[in-house]
């Protein structure tokens, strides 16, 4: 196995680190580069395709997962203290590793899988997180969400996914009438989650080979006129005074009968 080969970080001003100073939550630079943090993630990343170019993180890091890192191609491999971490992130950390990746390109509708999770403005990257996480759990590969949403690789959204963001394919789109009209051109159904008085319960409904499900906004949920547009409309049976679940887990909830539900 060949060895690592570790850079030595010299200063935290450095010009080959300055872009872990530079990125922040929801930003990218004109290459589409993002930052993921902490090893878990750093780590899922790595077994996948994107195009990674560089890591930094501490002399434990590399130690203990040099044999995952020397299977990687031309990888920069800078080494720092804990004190120049934290002093690259502004703020005390509890990880030891950051990475710099290329965004993969962003699929086209023709390009998802039977079902999808589709995600109307949802605001949160902790909950964008949580459900990119619980879809790649669940086999559900395929995500779009709107271009006011967070994007799938925000730092945070990557770290509450762990990683598992980067095994869906994934769609940004700008018009929702639009987007809902060429899923269902393409054979889809598409089923809105909101409780209304002709929504099906979960435990009824018959699951179609090509679903859509559509979240709602966190704290608005879907507008009627999206309702409309949808193909049927599902609700999650709850406890009397129960109103409404948070939206990820609520999709977690959704994506498993989905997935595992029956087929016409």
């Amino acid at each position: 196995m060949k060895s690592l080969q570790l850079i030595p970080l010299e200063s935290i001003d450095s010009q080959e680190v300055f872009i872990y100073k530079q990125l922040r939550e929801n930003h990218f630079s004109h290459d589409n580069s993002f930052i993921a943090d902490s090893p878990k993630v750093v780590n899922e990343i790595l077994k996948t395709s994107l195009d990674i170019k560089s890591i930094l993180a501490t002399q434990e890091y590399y130690q203990e997962h040099e044999a995952l890192l020397t299977s990687q191609e031309g990888l920069k491999c800078y080494v720092a203290s804990k004190e120049q971490m934290e002093g690259i992130i502004g703020h005390k950390i509890h990880h030891n590793c950051m990475l710099h990746g290329i965004r993969p390109r962003e699929n086209t509708l023709e390009e998802m899988g039977d079902g999808i999770i589709m995600l109307d403005a949802i605001t949160s990257t902790e909950n964008l997180g949580s459900i990119a996480r619980s879809a790649a759990a669940l086999g559900v590969d395929s995500l779009i969400l709107s271009k006011h949403s967070p994007h799938p690789y925000a730092r945070r959204s990557l770290r509450v996914s762990m990683g598992h963001i980067s095994k869906l394919k994934y769609h940004i789109y700008e018009d929702i009438f639009a987007t809902i009209k060429k899923l269902q051109s393409l054979g889809y159904s598409v089923i809105a989650a909101e409780i209304s008085e002709d929504a099906q319960l979960l435990s009824e409904i018959k699951i179609p080979k090509k679903w859509v499900l559509l979240m709602g906004h966190e704290g608005h949920g879907l507008s009627p006129e999206v309702i409309q547009a949808c193909d049927a409309t599902v609700l999650i049976e709850m406890a009397e005074g129960i109103k409404s679940l948070n939206v990820a887990v609520a999709s977690s909830i959704l994506m498993y009968q989905f997935k595992m539900g029956s087929k016409f």
